[in-house]
């Protein structure tokens, strides 16, 4: 949940960043609009003026793909389903959600509390480990579970682009692993990111630092070798 946003430039074609409230999310320019990840409650509006800055309009917006179930990456989920957009996370993610101030504060753990914190969107479209979504070519959701219960990577061949959400992230322009701050379970977020050495990446997309475009690929084996 740590940010250290600068103004970013388009990671690949078709994806353009839109900077929020200590976070960015990022809209795929297709003829149905698809974002990953929305930032806190209340910031739909921000989302709306974002996209009217592109030509186009809420309604062209046809899903939000939820990284994980933070407060700062599905805060305004709920705003946006009533608004009748399609609300896609884990379904690890989206039981934890499930969880109210009131559970949190009676069984405290730093999951539960984050979870209490991120309204719950009344519906929601799971998606799971493998599934390929009709966005940039084909994205593939690849769980990398640790930071949240659910969360997710989504892997795009087409433009050998990886958006990791807060399953890596690039404090001092070093990439490294899930925040052991705000993770749920650390070792696991570790032993996660090894999946991703195998994959064809060129640009990492992160949600809280600029994407990454040189070494991206040796970056993932690094990381997966670390013990």
């Amino acid at each position: 949940m740590t940010s250290t946003l600068d103004d970013q430039p388009d990671p690949v074609r078709g994806v353009h960043p839109i900077r929020l409230r200590r976070v960015m999310a990022h809209l795929i320019l297709e003829p149905h609009l698809s974002l990953i990840d929305c930032g806190y409650r209340g910031d739909g509006i921000r989302i709306e003026a974002a996209i009217a800055e592109q030509g186009r309009s809420m309604a062209d917006l046809a899903r939000v793909v939820c990284t994980h179930g933070h407060p700062d990456h599905a805060g305004s989920a709920q705003e946006l389903a009533q608004a009748g957009v399609r609300i896609l996370i884990h379904p690890a993610d989206a039981e934890q959600l499930k969880v109210g101030w009131r559970d949190a504060l009676l069984r405290p753990s730093r999951g539960r509390i984050f979870a209490a914190m991120t309204p719950e969107p009344q519906e929601i479209v799971a998606i799971n480990d493998g599934e390929t979504l009709p966005i940039l070519g084909g994205l593939e959701v690849i769980h990398t579970p640790g930071h949240t219960p659910g969360s997710v990577c989504l892997y795009g061949a087409r433009d050998r682009v990886l958006f990791v959400g807060d399953t890596l992230q690039r404090r001092w322009g070093r990439v490294s692993h899930a925040s052991r701050l705000y993770s749920d379970d650390a070792t696991v977020a570790r032993a996660a990111v090894k999946r991703l050495a195998a994959l064809d990446v060129e640009t990492i997309v992160f949600s809280h630092y600029p994407a990454l475009r040189e070494d991206a690929a040796a970056t993932l084996a690094r990381l997966a070798a670390d013990d």
